[in-house]
């Protein structure tokens, strides 16, 4: 290999790798929404044609799931989807700031994004965000230990693939959610890599309290990956608008999707 093939081969190595765009839809201001963990932009489906109405809305497929690339190497840490979302972004050229909406681990690499990006985020919405502190952080007890099981249920699923597969299929059928919620071969190491360098190990705290726009957070009364100590602690910033969606549980339902699309406006 000639050493201009090794510098091209090197640089394309470093250069985050473009997300899929699964839908860019309406006109108006630019809505961007990124999915969870084990999903695709199937998340937003009842949410877009409501808000496609008034806004542009934009879907990106996280890194590693979805129809977007699964680099080989890629270790999947909460800096790896930032730059490809960042590099993602980038390449749309928005003239404007626009509203960035993330739901689960798109909501904590949204809160990481608008903290660091903060001339391009008008308005951040999190919705259902698994945001945690370490259990040695948390001086109520229950806190503790429910953070504490979280993570031991966490460490459960990336070492049980068998388990975590069939049963993630199981649920996806019964529910009728299709790519809304897939473990599979396919996207197999970008969910345990994701579990573990962004969700099971977090600073969405710190990065919500450092985002400098107005931040609302949307979730269900039933949402079983929350933690409410942790909630509690976020909802007290002054930033920080909280919208509780009674009978909705961690996935965006009816209900939620309703509340979400009237919190855009």
């Amino acid at each position: 290999m000639s050493w201009w093939r090794r510098l091209r081969a090197a640089f394309s190595r470093r250069r985050p790798p473009l997300l899929h765009i699964a839908g860019d839809t309406g006109e108006g201001p630019v809505v961007v929404l990124i999915h969870g963990i084990a999903s695709s932009a199937a998340t937003f489906r009842r949410v877009i044609p409501d808000l496609e109405r008034h806004y542009r809305c934009i879907s990106l497929e996280l890194l590693g799931f979805g129809d977007s690339p699964a680099p080989e190497g890629a270790t999947y840490t909460i800096e790896e989807h930032v730059a490809s979302i960042r590099a993602t972004i980038a390449s749309l050229k928005l003239g404007a700031p626009f509203i960035l909406v993330g739901h689960s681990l798109g909501g904590l690499l949204s809160a990481r994004y608008a903290a660091q990006n903060p001339a391009q985020v008008s308005r951040l919405i999190l919705v259902s965000p698994p945001v945690y502190l370490s259990p040695s952080e948390l001086a109520d007890p229950a806190a503790r230990a429910q953070v504490s099981l979280y993570l031991r249920v966490y460490e459960f699923l990336r070492t049980n693939k068998d388990f975590t597969m069939a049963t993630a299929s199981t649920i996806s059928r019964m529910l009728k959610l299709g790519t809304a919620l897939e473990v599979s071969e396919r996207n197999w190491s970008a969910f345990i890599l994701s579990l573990q360098n962004c969700i099971e190990s977090q600073t969405t705290v710190a990065d919500i309290a450092a985002v400098r726009v107005p931040i609302d957070v949307v979730y269900g009364a039933l949402d079983q990956f929350l933690a409410p100590g942790t909630m509690r602690i976020i909802g007290q910033m002054r930033h920080v608008t909280m919208h509780r969606v009674e009978v909705n549980d961690h996935l965006v339902r009816p209900r939620l999707a309703r509340e979400l699309v009237k919190v855009i406006g």
